[in-house]
């Protein structure tokens, strides 16, 4: 088959590119620098041809979106729907990554993939509205939704923390922020599993299985880092406020999955102790 891969630079793009070359696919990796997805005439040339294609291109500056929502809506919605719009007119499949912000965060249970969406903050609504357009646009579709990503190629909270660890000797890292830490390189592996297997078009969740807090995460990072743990306190979100609001429960389920057959990314500590090496190595 032949690949696109838009946000090709990215963290998980890079994963995913590599990956499919390993597999020996044909890939075209995209960036911003060789295909604006935005730009309807330029996404199909390039789209043309194409069996999958994978949007991993996004704004992920959630803060900045706050005071910029229209810039990010313009990548994460009107991107989206140009790519979907020429995935569909290829007659190629397409594979959407969206986020764990599309939800409000307030459930006790792991989100399930139809589980209504309220996204709290601007980063949220403008991948919410992309969803929407792939949906719209593209009736082949996967929309894989992610959450606390990290990997070995651009920043990720595990080589902050590693870092300001070293730096400071102490830190207070929020424990009432719940969620699934997911390797890039998973994930990509996890996007391959569903077109495999030739998934039914849907909403698929492609994050960890287990959950863990901020503070605890920081912990087992701090410790793979040969450090000790105990320098690592729990704090508060209200004591570390940020211009976006976070979700403070972001563990998702993983049923649509086992029903496509497709079985889902491990336990996040055990994924941790194999990835942390490299990723660690990384920073």
């Amino acid at each position: 088959m032949r690949w696109l891969v838009a946000g090709a630079a990215g963290m998980l793009g890079q994963d995913l590119v590599a990956l499919l070359r390993a597999r020996d696919e044909d890939v075209v990796a995209a960036d911003r620098g060789t295909v604006d997805i935005t730009d309807a005439d330029a996404t199909a040339r390039a789209v043309r041809g194409t069996d999958v294609v994978v949007n991993c291109a996004a704004w992920t500056a959630v803060d900045a979106a706050e005071s910029q929502e229209s810039d990010a809506f313009r990548v994460n919605a009107v991107g989206a729907a140009v790519l979907a719009r020429a995935a569909h007119d290829a007659g190629a499949r397409l594979v959407q990554v969206s986020t764990d912000y599309v939800f409000g965060g307030h459930a006790g249970t792991p989100y399930e993939d139809d589980a209504p969406i309220a996204p709290l903050s601007a980063y949220g609504r403008t991948k919410a509205a992309g969803e929407w357009a792939v949906r719209a646009e593209a009736p082949d579709h996967l929309i894989v939704r992610t959450a606390w990503l990290y990997g070995a190629n651009g920043p990720c909270f595990p080589r902050t923390i590693a870092r300001a660890a070293r730096e400071r000797g102490a830190l207070d890292v929020v424990d009432d922020q719940l969620g699934q830490p997911t390797w890039t390189r998973d994930l990509a592996d996890l996007v391959v599993r569903l077109v495999d297997a030739q998934a039914p078009a849907g909403v698929y969740h492609g994050t960890s299985s287990g959950q863990a807090s901020w503070f605890e995460f920081a912990r087992a990072v701090v410790g793979a880092a040969g450090l000790d743990p105990a320098i690592v306190s729990p704090s508060t979100s209200d004591a570390s406020a940020r211009p976006a609001p976070r979700p403070a429960y972001s563990v998702l389920g993983h049923a649509s999955l086992r029903a496509a057959g497709v079985e889902p990314i491990g336990a996040w500590d055990s994924r941790w102790e194999e990835a942390a090496s490299e990723v660690l190595a990384a920073g």
